[in-house]
């Protein structure tokens, strides 16, 4: 129970801090946001859980691919709030596309022989 209490803690405390920097320095909040800590950290759990050099090749590739369908969210959204959308509406906009793309990912990736 401690070790997944800890992981909550540690995954609270980069929101925490993310948040505070972009409070205060948006574009530095917006580059440590980008920073892939969440999942270099679940990298290193994930080795820790089952070290297994196959399995994490595997984990960290798909993540790379899965990263791409998530970019266009991020020029979605400001795009809406520049155009007088509401930032709920944008951010679900957002969040809906990406899911769309997600899902195309799913679909499309294994016929290039992606392994997602």
């Amino acid at each position: 129970m401690l070790p997944l209490a800890l992981k909550a803690v540690i995954s609270g405390l980069l929101i925490v801090i993310v948040s505070e920097i972009g409070r205060k320095l948006p574009a530095v909040g917006a580059l440590v946001a980008s920073l892939p800590l969440v999942s270099v950290l679940g990298m290193i759990l994930l080795w820790n859980a089952r070290p297994d050099a196959e399995n994490m090749a595997i984990h960290a590739e798909a993540t790379f691919w899965y990263v791409l369908p998530s970019l266009p969210m991020f020029l979605i959204i400001p795009a809406l709030l520049r155009h007088g959308t509401s930032f709920w509406i944008a951010l679900i906009a957002g969040c809906a596309i990406t899911v769309v793309l997600y899902l195309a990912m799913m679909q499309i990736g294994p016929r290039f022989g992606l392994k997602l």
